[in-house]
Formats: structure tokens, sequence, C-alpha cells
């Protein structure tokens, strides 16, 4: 009951609208228009829904293409980056083969000299009439320059990079390391050679002094028959 009253009293308050006086109302113009106006409507919507459409796909596309050609930089690059690491891989493997191969031709020139040396000290008066005939014979300092000269390296380093002086630097490092093993094997074997002449000239000295005291003990023997 409640609800009935209260929609006739909401009916009561609406007024129908007035239609001028003497006028024909068209409805079904109206109506055309209506319709006319919900297709133009429709119409702007549909163009407007294909124009972003068509916004997002040239967007898409776009964006696809951005992807695309940021993928073939990363593999240019990659592929950039392996062929560098190869040739530096390369570059490597071949220094260090030429490094391990002057370290075989130092040492074995190194083992020359020092076959040299020795057979020089054993054939000692040999050279010294060689240098006398040449007149030619060299102090110790004169010696050790020329084997210092013998032994010093051109640098050659003005053209390297960085990363070839401090391989350059390695190099020196154990080229120097090399040097002061030499030295103290030379040192070492020098200690043994004054020990073994120490004990060889030890040894002729009791030899000389025994076979002394046995001619003394033989000569006392007969003079001691004669007395009597």
């Amino acid at each position: 009951m409640i609800k009935s009253k209260r929609r006739r009293l909401m009916f009561q308050n609406i007024t129908p609208p007035k239609l001028p006086d003497g006028e024909k109302v068209d409805f079904d113009d109206l109506h055309r228009k209506r319709v006319e106006k919900d297709f133009n409507d429709l119409q702007t919507l549909i163009e407007l829904h294909f124009s972003n459409r068509q916004k997002e796909e040239e967007e898409l596309v776009s964006l696809r293409n951005r992807i695309e050609r940021r993928r073939s930089d990363r593999a240019e690059q990659q592929r950039v980056r392996t062929e560098q690491d190869r040739e530096r891989q390369a570059r490597l493997a071949e220094e260090r083969a030429r490094r391990e191969e002057e370290a075989a031709k130092l040492r074995a020139e190194e083992e020359a000299k020092k076959k040299k040396i020795f057979t020089n000290k054993s054939f000692g008066g040999y050279l010294q009439k060689v240098d006398q005939k040449k007149g030619k014979k060299l102090t110790a300092r004169e010696e050790k320059k020329k084997a210092l000269m013998e032994r010093r390296k051109p640098l050659n380093i003005d053209h390297l990079s960085q990363e070839k002086l401090a391989e350059k630097a390695q190099d020196l490092w154990q080229w120097l390391h090399q040097l002061h093993a030499e030295k103290f094997e030379l040192a070492e074997k020098l200690k043994r050679q004054k020990y073994d002449i120490y004990v060889l000239r030890n040894r002729v000295s009791d030899h000389q002094r025994g076979s002394k005291a046995s001619k003394t003990s033989r000569g006392a023997k007969g003079k001691s028959g004669s007395w009597k």
C-alpha cells in the first residue's frame, strides 16, 4: 500500500511536455534524426576504434622491430666478443709458444756456454798459449763485461701496448729468476769444486808426509845396522 501511494505521488509530479500550438510534430522525422545521430556516433566510435587499433598495431610492430634489432645487435656483439676472445687466446698461445721456444733456446745456449767454460778450464794451459799468441788476454773485469754484453737483451718496448708491456715484464722477471737460479747453481758448484780441491790437497800432503816418514825410517834402520 505504501509503495503504490508513492508511485501515484511520483507520477502526479511529472508533467507531460507541451507541444507548440498549431504545429504538427513529425515523430518519424525525429526518429530518423535520432537514428542518424546514433549512426554517426557509432561510425565515429568505429573509426576511432580502428584508428586506435591501427596505432596499437603500428606500435606493436615497432616494438617487435626494436626487440628484433636489439636481439640482432646482441648476437652481433656476442659474435664479435667470441671472435676477439678466440683471437686473443690464439695470440696468447702463440706468444706462450714463442716464449717457451726462446726459453728452451736460451737454456741450450747457457748449457753450451757452461760446457765450454768447463772445457776451457780443463784446457786452461792450451787457452793461455792461444791467448798469448793472439795478444788478447782479457782481464777478469773484461771477461765479466763480455759475458754481460752477451746476456744483455734489447728491450724494444717503444711500440708495445700495455698488455704487451706486462707480458714483457713477466718475461724479464722469469729471465731474472732463471739467472739467479743459475748463479746459485754455479756458486754451489764452485763451493763443491773448492772442497774437492781442498780434500785432494790434504790427501797429497798426507801422502807426501807418509812417504817422507817411510824414507826416514828406512834410513835410520840402515844407520843403526852400520854402527853395530
